[in-house]
């Protein structure tokens, strides 16, 4: 996400006085429920779906991602790069390509 993405989210949440209602367990909750509801552009069927609500519903997800990360003072890249490197340890690629397995039972 861009730097000036960021921003416009914090100036968003900012103007409206919204930082007030955004403790890290709300934020949570509010990451789970959006994610409920990007689940339900696929309920009933796997390849006709709307592709524009889907969207919509991944940044809203994206979103509270963002404030939650905020709000609890770190940065994506590096709580991204840090998963992704306990990712790569667990899940090596001669062990793991094209397997769906958890990384115990690789």
């Amino acid at each position: 996400m861009t730097e000036k993405t960021i921003q416009r989210i914090r100036k968003f949440t900012e103007d409206r006085d919204w930082d007030q209602f955004h403790s890290p367990v709300n934020l949570a909750k509010s990451i789970v429920i959006e994610a409920a509801e990007l689940l339900e552009c696929f309920q009933w069927d796997n390849d006709n779906f709307d592709e524009e609500h889907v969207k919509e519903e991944l940044a809203d997800v994206m979103v509270y991602c963002q404030n939650l990360a905020d709000k609890l003072g770190v940065n994506p890249d590096e709580i991204i790069n840090k998963k992704m490197d306990q990712n790569e340890a667990k899940y090596p690629v001669e062990k793991a390509k094209g397997s769906s397995a958890k990384y115990n039972e690789l």
